[in-house]
C-alpha cells in the first residue's frame, strides 16, 4: 500500500480521501506527538529526593525495565523491538492508571565487536560505540517508546563506570561470614583476628604475624581475590573467557573461537559463597519456572559425601552423590592438574602392570608428563567428552575405606580440577562413563545395586537394593538396603571412623572476572613493589580508560607453555606506572592492566536508572527504597524487592541474571540497598521468526526478493527451498522496522507485533498481514474523523444499552489482558468492539462520544500516537498518558439472560435462553419444555438431567 492510492478489490486504483489515515498522515502525527511528549516531559518519573524530585511522589509506583541492549552497528530488525514494545504497552497502561512509572533504556556498550573493529581499522571503540548508540536511539525513538530520557545511561559513560569501579571495591573489601550468612566489611574481619574472636589459620596470635602474613590471611577471605589457576584462553579474542561463555562445542560464545586451557593469575569473584542463597531465594521470585530450573541446574547443589582414600601417606578426597556405591569403587581418577599427582606418581611401574595403563612410557613420570601436555591443549568440553577414554596410571594405589581394597590411581582429562575436588571415585557398574573407561583399561567392575528384572545393559543407574556391599574387615554391611537408607548408613560409618563426612557440593565455580582486552572497565587496583593488590582510594575514582595506539592483545602460542599473554593496556606505560599516596607517602605503583568483563555494568544498571546524575552516591537510599524496596503489602511477607517487571530473552537465564543477583546481594549485605534481589518479576518474550530461502548450493538468498508461483518459490528465476528460522542477518530474512514504519506508520507496526500471538511465544512474521492491523486503525480513525472533510463525526447521543454492555465488557477484558501482558487478546477485543461500532454507526450521523472516547483510551497503550491525536481532536487539551484509563461499570457487566446449549446423550440438540437469575430447577424445566428436546425424548422421562450453571444442560435419555 502507498500513501497515495490503495488497491481496490477489482485491482483498480482508488482515489484516496484527503483525510484518510495513511502512512503519510501517520508519520506526521507520530513525529508531532513525539516532539510534544519530549517538550512536555510526559514520561518523566519523579524521584523522592535529588535532582529528579518534583514534590511529593505518588505512593503507587511501577519500575519497568528492558534487558540492556548492546548497540550493534547493523541496526534493528522487526524482531528486536518485540520486548521493547511489550514493556512499553505495559508501562503506558499502568501510567494511565495513575501510577508513577519509571521506564527508560540504556546501553551495555562495552563489548567485543567494537574492539575487534578497532583492531581491524584503528578506529577508537568509543567512536564506533557512540555512532552505534545514535543509530540505535534513532530507531527506538521512532517506535514511540515512553522512556524517561533523563535516565539514559551507557556502561561506557565515565561517570557510570566510576560507580562500577566503586562497587568492585566494595566487593573487594568484603568477606562472607558463613555464621552470619552475609557479607561484611573486611575491616570487621581484621578486628576479629586482632581481638582474638577469630583464630588465625596456624593458631598464632594476630600480632605475631607480619604485615605480609596478615594480608595473606585477609586476602584468602575476600569476595574478590587473585587466583593462579587453569582458565579458558581464546587466542582469537586475545582474552580469557568464563566457563559460562564457552559453548557446548568448546568455542567462545562470541565469535566461535577455539578455547584452550592455560594457567594464569586472574581476578575471581567468590560467587560460590552465595550458592545457597542464590538457589533458595529463587522461590521468592516471580520468574518463569524454566529460568529458575536453569539457574538451579547451573548452581548444581547436591547432597552427598566427601570420602578420603588413603594413598602413599596422603588422602585423596573425592565428592560423591552416591556414597552407597562405595563398595563398587574399583579405581580413583585425578585431574591431570591435581596437586597430589606429583606426590603420588611412582618412580617405577609396579610388577605386572597392564600395558594399557602405561601410555607406552618407560616410567610413570614420563607417562604423566606426556599426558599432562596433551590434556593442556584441550578445551573443558573436549576433556569431559573424553571420547577415546584416555588416561594413564600413576603407579600408585589407594585404599578403599569401606573394604580395605587396594585400587589403582589414574589421571584422566575427563576429570577437571575446577569441578568438585578434582578427583573422583570410579564405580563402573553404576556409571556408564566409568564403565567405558574400565572396559578400555581392563579394570574390575562390581555391581553394588541390584538391577531391575530384565535389565541387560552395562552400567545400571537406577535404584535398587544394595548388593556386594559388605566387609568382614570393616564390619560395614549395606546389603539389602534401599539407596536412601544405604546412603545414611555409609555416611554415618564414614564420619564415625574418620574417613569422610556428609556434605553439600555445587557445580557452580567462582566467577572469572578479568579480561585481557582494551574496551572494558579498568580495575581500580594498583600493585606496589611487594606485588600486593591495593584498591584505589574512592576520591581517585574513576580510573579512566587511556588511549592506546594498538588495540590488539598480545596472545600466546598454545603450543608454547612458556609464552604469556599481555593485555592492550600494558602498552599504555604512562598510564600503567603511577605515583600515588595511599596513606603511607608517595610511592610508585603499577595499575592492573586487565579490564572487567562486559557483565560488570549490566550487574547493577537498574540502580543507576534510579539516580542517573547523582555524583555523591551510586544511588540515593531513599530513591532505591522507593523504586525497589520490599513491598510486603502488595507482594506478601516473602517479597525480596527489586524491579517490578523485567522483560528480556531467555538466553540470559544464567549468566547475566545470576551475576546480577550476586552483586545485588552483596550490596544488600553491606547496607547499600534495601532490596534483596534485583528483579522481583521476570518475563521472557518470544522471538519473531521468518521464512528463509536457500538456493541449490544451500546458500541463503534475500527473502524479500523471493517470489511465489504455484506453491513454489523462486529467486532470480531459479527455484529455492523454504525454511523457517529466527530472523537475522545470517538467514537473510530480516525486515527493518523503519521499512514497516515508512509503509504503514509506527502505530501499525506496534499493533501488529502485539497482535501476532502471546508475548512469551515465538511467532512468524508475515509482512502481508501487517495491512490487517493498518486497516483496523483506519476504521478506528473513520469512526472519529470524516475522511473527506477532516471534521469530527462524533455525536453526543447516548448509546443504547447493548452498546454500553459491549463497551464495558471490553473495558473489563482489556484491563485484565493488559495487566497480564496478554496483548494479543486485548487487540482482538478492541478490533471486535470497533467493528461493532462501525456496523452500528456507519449509517448514522456519527459515533457516540461516550463510546468512542473510551475506545481511544483503550488503544492508547498499543497505538499511542494515533490515540493522542484522536484524543486531542475530541477536545482534550491534556495528554491521555496519565490517569485516564476507563473503568468498567458493574451494572453493564451483569447479563440479563444466559444461553444454555442442551445436550441429549452428549450431542447438542437445541439451545434455550433463560433469565440470568434462574435457578437450576427453572433451567431444567425450560430445557425439558423445549420442542426439540421433547421430540428427542419421544415422550419418555429422562434418566438424568445435569445442569452446569451458566454453561450447559446435559439430558441422559
Amino acid at each position: 500500500m502507498s500513501g497515495q492510492a490503495e488497491a481496490a478489490g477489482n485491482g483498480a486504483a482508488e482515489e484516496i480521501p484527503p483525510h484518510r489515515y495513511t502512512a503519510g498522515i501517520a508519520s506526521e502525527i507520530e513525529q508531532r506527538w513525539q516532539r510534544e511528549w519530549d517538550e512536555r516531559g510526559i514520561f518523566h518519573a519523579p524521584n523522592p529526593v535529588g535532582s529528579l524530585s518534583d514534590g511529593e511522589v505518588p505512593g503507587n509506583k511501577l519500575f519497568v525495565q528492558d534487558m540492556f541492549p548492546y548497540p550493534s552497528g547493523s541496526g534493528l530488525h522487526v524482531g528486536h523491538p518485540l520486548g521493547f514494545i511489550g514493556s512499553d504497552v505495559y508501562a503506558r497502561y499502568h501510567r494511565m492508571l495513575g501510577r508513577n512509572v519509571l521506564h527508560t533504556m540504556g546501553f551495555d556498550s562495552f563489548g567485543l565487536p567494537a574492539e575487534q573493529y578497532a583492531v581491524q581499522t584503528g578506529t577508537h571503540p568509543r567512536t564506533t560505540t557512540e555512532t552505534n548508540i545514535e543509530r540505535f536511539l534513532g530507531q527506538i525513538r521512532r517506535l514511540g517508546l515512553g522512556h524517561d530520557e533523563r535516565r539514559r545511561i551507557a556502561t561506557t559513560d565515565i561517570e557510570f563506570y566510576r560507580w562500577t569501579q566503586w562497587i568492585f571495591l566494595q566487593i573487594f573489601n568484603a568477606w562472607y561470614d558463613t555464621e552470619a550468612g552475609r557479607a561484611r566489611p573486611i575491616g570487621e574481619l581484621e578486628k576479629e583476628f586482632a581481638n582474638g574472636e577469630r583464630a588465625t589459620p596456624d593458631g598464632r596470635a594476630w600480632s605475631e604475624l607480619s604485615r605480609a602474613e596478615q594480608r595473606e590471611v585477609v586476602d584468602s577471605y575476600r569476595l574478590v581475590y587473585l587466583s593462579e589457576a587453569p582458565v579458558n584462553w581464546a587466542p582469537g579474542l586475545g582474552t580469557v573467557v568464563a566457563n559460562e561463555e564457552v559453548t557446548a562445542e568448546g568455542l567462545t560464545e562470541r565469535g566461535n573461537f577455539p578455547v584452550f586451557r592455560r594457567n594464569l593469575k586472574q581476578w575471581m569473584m567468590r560467587i560460590t559463597a552465595y550458592a545457597d542463597r542464590l538457589v533458595d531465594d529463587l522461590d521468592r521470585l516471580d520468574w518463569p519456572e524454566k529460568v529458575k530450573t536453569m539457574q538451579r541446574n547451573w548452581i548444581g547443589r547436591s547432597q552427598g559425601a566427601n570420602v578420603r582414600f588413603a594413598a602413599g601417606g596422603h588422602d585423596i578426597e573425592v565428592f560423591t552423590t552416591r556414597p552407597d556405591t562405595l563398595f563398587g569403587a574399583t579405581y580413583v581418577v585425578l585431574a591431570p592438574e591435581h596437586p597430589l599427582v606429583d606426590e603420588l606418581t611412582a618412580e617405577q611401574w609396579p610388577a605386572g602392570v597392564d600395558d594399557r595403563w602405561t601410555g607406552g612410557a618407560a616410567t610413570p613420570a614420563e607417562a604423566v608428563a606426556s599426558y599432562r601436555r596433551a590434556a593442556s591443549m584441550k578445551s573443558d568440553l573436549d576433556r569431559q567428552e573424553n571420547k577415546d577414554k584416555t588416561g594413564v596410571f600413576t603407579g600408585a594405589h589407594a585404599t578403599n575405606p569401606v573394604n580395605g581394597a587396594q585400587i589403582p590411581v589414574f589421571i584422566a582429562d575427563y576429570v577437571l580440577m575446577g569441578y568438585g575436588t578434582g578427583a573422583i571415585m570410579a564405580v563402573p557398574a553404576q556409571d556408564q562413563r566409568d564403565w567405558d573407561f574400565a572396559t578400555t583399561f581392563g579394570l574390575e567392575i562390581i555391581r553394588t545395586v541390584q538391577p531391575t528384572e530384565g535389565f541387560d545393559g552395562e552400567a545400571f543407574t537406577g535404584d535398587g537394593p544394595a548388593i556386594n556391599s559388605a566387609s568382614e574387615t570393616t564390619g560395614l554391611s549395606l546389603n539389602g538396603l534401599g539407596v536412601d537408607e544405604a546412603k545414611k548408613t555409609v555416611v554415618a560409618w564414614l564420619e564415625e571412623h574418620g574417613h569422610g563426612s556428609g556434605t553439600v557440593q555445587y557445580k557452580l565455580r567462582d566467577w572469572l572476572f578479568a579480561r585481557q582486552r582494551y574496551w572494558g572497565e579498568p580495575f581500580p587496583i594498583v600493585y606496589g613493589d611487594d606485588g600486593v593488590p591495593r584498591g584505589v582510594p574512592e576520591d581517585q575514582l574513576p580510573v579512566v580508560l587511556p588511549d592506546v595506539e594498538d588495540y590488539s592483545p598480545q596472545t600466546f602460542d598454545p603450543e608454547d607453555a612458556d609464552s604469556k599473554p599481555s593485555p592492550p593496556l600494558a602498552k599504555a606505560t604512562d598510564w600503567a606506572h603511577v605515583e600515588l599516596d595511599l596513606g603511607d607517602g608517595l610511592k610508585h605503583y603499577e595499575r592492573d592492566t586487565n579490564v572487567m568483563p562486559q557483565w560488570a555494568g549490566s550487574c547493577w544498571y537498574q540502580l543507576r536508572y534510579i539516580d542517573p546524575d547523582n555524583s555523591e552516591q551510586f544511588v540515593d537510599p531513599a530513591n532505591e527504597q522507593y523504586w525497589m524496596g520490599r513491598d510486603t503489602a502488595e507482594h506478601g511477607p516473602n517479597d525480596p524487592g527489586g524491579v517490578d517487571l523485567y522483560v528480556g530473552g531467555v538466553e540470559h537465564a544464567v549468566l547475566h541474571l545470576l551475576y546480577s543477583r550476586f552483586w545485588h546481594k552483596v550490596l544488600h549485605d553491606l547496607g547499600h540497598v534495601s532490596s534483596e534481589e534485583p528483579y522481583r518479576r521476570l518475563y521472557n518474550q518470544g522471538y519473531i521468526q521468518a521464512y528463509a530461502f536457500t538456493d541449490a548450493r544451500g546458500v541463503y538468498v534475500p527473502a524479500e526478493q523471493v517470489v511465489e508461483r504455484d506453491g513454489k518459490y523462486y529467486y532470480e528465476g531459479e527455484e529455492v527451498s523454504r525454511e523457517y528460522g529466527k530472523m537475522g542477518k545470517s538467514l537473510k530474512n530480516s525486515v527493518s522496522p523503519d521499512e514497516m514504519a515508512d509503509a504503514y506508520g509506527v502505530d501499525t507496526l506496534r499493533l501488529y507485533e502485539m497482535s501476532m500471538g502471546p508475548l512469551e511465544a515465538s511467532r512468524p512474521w508475515v509482512t502481508k498481514d501487517v495491512v490487517g492491523s493498518h486497516r483496523f486503525l483506519q476504521r478506528l480513525w473513520r469512526n472519529v474523523v470524516d475522511e473527506q472533510t477532516g471534521e469530527l463525526r462524533v455525536t453526543d447521543e447516548q448509546p443504547d444499552t447493548e452498546m454500553l454492555r459491549a463497551l464495558h465488557k471490553t473495558i473489563a477484558g482489556v484491563r485484565e489482558d493488559y495487566s497480564e501482558l496478554r496483548f494479543n487478546t486485548a487487540v482482538a477485543k478492541l478490533i471486535e468492539f470497533n467493528n461493532r461500532i462501525t456496523k452500528a454507526c456507519s449509517a448514522a450521523a456519527g459515533t457516540p462520544r461516550a463510546v468512542v472516547e473510551p475506545l481511544v483510551l483503550m488503544v492508547a497503550p498499543m497505538t499511542p500516537h494515533l490515540a493522542e491525536e484522536l484524543w486531542n481532536r475530541l477536545g482534550h487539551a491534556e495528554s491521555l498518558a496519565h490517569g485516564t484509563f476507563p473503568v468498567a461499570e458493574e451494572q453493564y457487566l451483569v447479563e440479563d439472560s444466559v444461553e444454555y446449549p442442551i445436550q441429549v446423550n452428549g450431542k447438542v440438540r437445541s439451545r434455550i435462553e433463560v433469565p440470568a437469575s434462574a435457578d437450576q430447577e427453572a433451567v431444567k424445566a425450560a430445557a425439558l419444555a423445549d420442542e426439540k428436546i421433547a421430540a428427542a425424548l419421544e415422550g419418555n422421562e429422562p434418566r438424568k438431567v445435569i445442569v452446569v450453571p451458566n454453561r450447559l444442560v446435559n439430558v441422559v435419555a
